[in-house]
């Protein structure tokens, strides 16, 4: 009887415990589409227990609690909270932008958007894809608080410079690229391949230490998903190129009358005395400029299966230039393996790889200097062989029939990754970076005659050939654990090690005397091997780092964040003494929007105060503490005199790098359930120990000497402060239709602060005969604009006779007609001691203004930037007799009251040329750089072809430029000292594309 109870009990038992479980399984899809989707992540709520859906969005759970919660996760959607009920549960997932962006990586690691206490600025892929950049820096203009680009040229395949938080440095400026946790370049990268883009730009970056003070730009690429079959896509979109601008110049007729009106100013004779018959002559500038074809294509597969993830993808790129597109063009090729594999539970191995190979053909930019210059009157295939322009003008279009210039790279780079988690929350990561390039070039320069005394002939041919290797490799270790105490205290630590060696080798060697004065033969080989012009040179650098850094993120209940970092540099290109400093910051938050007092609250949905302090370096130049052999020595030998080498430029010995003290406090506002978003920053960086290229020392050091020069010295200081404001508003989002618009705008001023010695230090150019027209100075910004101040023109002979002498200028004589020129140091004397501050090339504000919207199967986007507050230098003209000039002298004065701003012409020396605010103009604009509207095919018209997705878009870059500028391109700039300045640059285009996306 006891043993038939035991048995019943059991029986019992077993039921209610098989009453208590229950079978799942359903489909998941995307709310909106209806798509299935692989790889959603569902839990059992408090356990371990879960599973993943497979390729065609099936799941299954057994012998779970009836009545438990299940939890649906998925990248880029919300997540979903389900009781388990017992049979079939299909759910659908919403799309949700927060989520997307709800992890990003800030070095060494990632972090929840929301958890982020630095300044952080994102532009994911669809911004790449509206913009259809060719070098994805451009993607950057506009689209991110803080970040200023500006293309060093619009020729294609020219490397655009970026500045975050302005100018701090007189040297480098450029931000640490870091593209998959490897040190690379955005300009290599396709694209299409670029998941994301994230901006450090305060004292977070510190965790890169040497290399981190002009800001830190993450790249990640795209990678497929597990348990997701694969998927095809295939990119293409084509466009003709055209310049915005052609600048007004003198036609042949225009020119003549000028041009008479001078001679006869100065009592010459007329050159020209048949005028009516000129016409409007040559336009070399029209000639020069032509229609140019773009061209992309891209295909990627992506995909994954229980264990691995996987991304290939190839693309071209071919783009003609606007000027000249025989001589001027661009191709770049990419293949991309993006590889992650589990080998185990606990271990992770990835592979990045991107080959790259590019050409490019390019010319002098002389070109564009001599088709505006050049004279109208002339044929088009004439060459001023009399120099009635002077030696240092030609024709144009002759000279590019002999431009051969041709340049050849291809590279490789990636890293290998292998992650391993030995027990919950710990991930040790150990890589190694990589990258090599190798260039090529070949320049061809033949016999030429333009006339006599051209400083443009050549007597003899001649071909320079080079060839250069650069190689990085960078291998790094470190370890993050996160782990949660007692509930409410949440730890991240980081703990790592980085060294890498950056190697150079090149070498270069030009031949004279080319066979058959030929392109054909252009090798150096076949030169004359006798020739003493031939030379030989070449190259090597060897510069090497090693770091140690940490990091320690904390936040209680996550509402009170705080982390800090460190980071140890040794460089050698230091002296030892010097090598190695440390580098730190802290940063802080608070959510104020976890309070009680605003958890509830229905207009604030997320509220953050953050902060941020530290340091941070700027590694300039290599091999500054010793001098290279590069100068020239005259020996004497058993009584002879022997030329021979001798020491260069002077060293320094106590040269280090640069240092950067940065501050942020920032302020993160979500109103209205997130359809608001206002991110807003105060900042402030000290650029301290500024690295000052040939600083002028005593002349008994011997840096006089033939080959040498003034050393580079830690001499200088500079302060930065500013402000940004970002703001995105979600106006409609529904099934049928969403319209968001985004506005940032970002403040910053620049000073100098210190230079030691009160030195000043100049550079840039502008016009034969000029003292330099740009300076770094105590009290203004670096690279400010430094010329003679005017005041309108002299009317009548007393004004002149009131007026303060300016013969210390140069002329002995001022005429009616002339400039005025202030006597700024107010000592009754006009000269260059009066020459002051008259622009600055960087702006006060920078501002982008981006809206995007669908509706139904329509998209459309436009993207428009302004920069406010800034100058640029007119340097364009020849201020020779007999040269072409701009159409602003048809206003010129001409008698008392016809003009108070274009000076007189005449042939007799004159102030009028020297560097002043009358070439100094409004560089201020406002571009729509792009807009694009696209259709997506039904859904039902897909199926039956077979397709997934297909879109067909048109898009313009560049549709126009608002400016006050007369020069081609306002955003053209340079570097530090010396940028702004425009030598007739060549202009950016204006694209109209047409596009397919296509998925498979």
């Amino acid at each position: 009887m006891g043993k038939q109870i035991t048995l019943l009990f059991f029986m019992l038992l077993g039921f209610c415990a098989t009453a208590q479980t229950t079978n799942v399984k359903g489909i998941v899809k995307d709310a909106v589409s209806g798509e299935v989707l692989p790889g959603v992540s569902i839990l059992v709520k408090g356990t371990v227990k879960g599973t993943e859906t497979d390729f065609d969005g099936l799941y299954s759970l057994s012998n779970i609690e009836k009545g438990a919660t299940l939890v649906f996760r998925y990248l880029g959607y919300k997540q979903q909270e389900v009781i388990a009920i017992n049979g079939t549960l299909d759910v659908s997932l919403e799309y949700s932008a927060e989520a997307l962006d709800e992890i990003i990586v800030v070095g060494y690691g990632s972090q929840k958007r929301k958890d982020v206490t630095g300044s952080v600025s994102i532009v994911g892929a669809e911004t790449l894809e509206a913009l259809k950049p060719i070098d994805a820096t451009t993607a950057l203009q506009g689209t991110t608080a803080g970040v200023a680009v500006n293309l060093s040229s619009g020729a294609p395949g020219a490397k655009a410079n970026i500045l975050i938080r302005g100018v701090s440095s007189n040297t480098a400026n450029q931000p640490l690229t870091i593209v998959d946790g490897y040190e690379g370049d955005l300009n290599s990268i396709n694209p299409n391949d670029i998941e994301s883009i994230t901006v450090l730009k305060d004292a977070q970056a510190a965790i890169y230490g040497i290399k981190g003070a002009n800001g830190v730009i993450l790249v990640t690429t795209k990678i497929g998903k597990k348990n997701k079959a694969p998927t095809v896509k295939y990119d293409t979109y084509s466009a003709v190129q055209q310049t915005t601008r052609k600048l007004d110049y003198l036609n042949a007729t225009e020119y003549a009358l000028v041009l008479n009106e001078a001679y006869g100013a100065s009592g010459q004779t007329l050159p020209f005395t048949n005028i009516s018959q000129l016409g409007v002559g040559s336009d070399f500038q029209e000639e020069l400029f032509n229609d140019a074809f773009l061209m992309n294509h891209n295909i990627s597969v992506s995909g994954g299966g229980e264990n691995s993830r996987y991304f290939i993808s190839a693309s071209r790129t071919q783009q003609d230039g606007i000027i000249a597109k025989e001589t001027s063009n661009f191709i770049r090729n990419n293949i991309k393996l993006n590889l992650g594999v589990d080998i185990s539970d606990k271990l992770n191995f990835s592979l990045i790889a991107n080959y790259f190979t590019t050409a490019s053909e390019g010319f002098s930019g002389s070109v564009l200097f001599n088709g505006l210059n050049y004279a109208p009157t002339f044929g088009l295939d004439e060459d001023d062989e009399n120099n009635f322009l002077g030696i240092e003008l030609i024709n144009p279009l002759n000279q590019l029939k002999n431009t051969y210039n041709e340049n050849n790279g291809s590279g490789l780079e990636g890293n290998f990754k292998l992650v391993y988690k030995p027990i919950e929350g710990l991930a040790i990561t150990s890589r190694l970076g990589y990258k090599i390039y190798n260039e090529k070039g070949r320049t061809f320069t033949p016999i030429q005659n333009y006339g006599i005394s051209k400083v443009y002939n050549i007597p003899q041919s001649s071909v320079y050939q080079f060839k250069a290797t650069s190689t990085r490799v960078v291998f790094e270790t470190f370890a993050n654990y996160s782990k949660t105490f007692a509930e409410d205290h949440n730890t991240t630590f980081t703990l790592g090690t980085s060294v890498q060696n950056d190697l150079f080798d090149g070498i270069y060697a030009s031949g004279i005397n080319v066979p058959n004065n030929s392109y054909d033969f252009a090798q150096l080989n076949l030169t004359d091997p006798q020739n003493e012009q031939r030379s030989l040179n070449s190259g090597f650098a060897d510069k090497r780092l090693t770091s140690f850094f940490g990091r320690i993120q904390y936040d209680y209940q996550g509402k009170y964040l705080f982390s800090g970092l460190i980071r140890r540099d040794g460089s050698s290109a230091f002296i030892k003494e010097f090598r190695f400093d440390q580098f730190w910051a802290l940063t802080t938050g608070w959510k104020i929007s976890e309070e009680n007092f605003l958890k509830d609250n229905e207009t604030i949905s997320f509220l953050k105060l953050r902060a941020s302090y530290g340091t941070l370096g700027n590694e300039v130049g290599n091999n500054l503490y010793r001098s290279l052999l590069s100068g020239e020595g005259t020996y004497v030998f058993d009584g002879a005199l022997v030329d021979g080498t001798a020491q260069g430029g002077l060293p320094n010995p106590l040269a280090q790098w640069e240092t950067a003290e940065k501050l942020d406090i920032g302020l993160d506002i979500n109103l209205f359930d997130d359809k608001v978003t206002i991110v807003a920053d105060y900042f402030e960086e000290s650029r301290k120990d500024l690295l000052i290229q040939s600083f002028p020392v005593s002349g008994i050091l011997g840096t006089s000497a033939p080959g040498s020069g003034n050393p580079t010295v830690n001499a200088g200081t500079s302060l930065n402060t500013g402000g940004e404001l970002a703001i995105s508003y979600a106006a409609i989002k529904t099934e049928d239709a969403s319209l968001n618009f985004a506005y940032n705008v970002t403040y910053v001023k620049n000073e100098v602060t210190d230079v030691t010695g009160g030195a000043f230090i100049e550079g840039g150019g502008f016009a034969i005969g000029n003292l330099p027209p740009s300076r770094m100075e105590v009290g203004q910004p670096i690279g400010y604009f430094y010329g003679l101040q005017t005041d309108g023109l002299f009317q009548n002979q007393a004004a002149i006779d009131a007026h303060p002498s300016q013969a210390g200028l140069g002329a002995a004589v001022t005429s009616p007609g002339d400039i005025r020129y202030k006597d700024v140091n107010a000592d009754g004397v006009i000269d260059i001691n009066d020459r002051t501050r008259i622009g600055k090339p960087q702006a006060d504000f920078y501002m982008g203004f981006n809206f995007s919207g669908t509706y139904k199967n329509w998209d459309f986007s436009a993207y428009l930037y302004s920069e406010l507050g800034k100058e640029i230098v007119r340097n364009y003209e020849r201020f020779l007799p007999n040269v072409n000039k701009p159409s602003y002298y048809l206003g010129r004065w001409t008698g008392e009251g016809t003009s108070n701003s274009i000076p007189r012409l005449t042939n007799d020396a004159t102030n009028n040329k020297l560097f002043s605010d009358f070439f100094v103009e409004d560089g201020s604009f406002l571009r729509l750089q792009n807009v694009q509207i696209g259709y997506n095919i039904d859904a039902d018209t897909l199926e039956r072809i077979g397709v997934s997705k297909l879109r067909v878009y048109t898009s313009v870059n560049n549709l126009f430029t608002i400016t006050d500028y007369s020069g081609y391109d306002p955003t053209i700039n340079g570097g530090a000292i010396g940028a702004g300045i425009d030598y007739g640059t060549y202009p950016s285009a204006r694209q109209f594309i047409l596009g397919l996306n296509v998925e498979f």
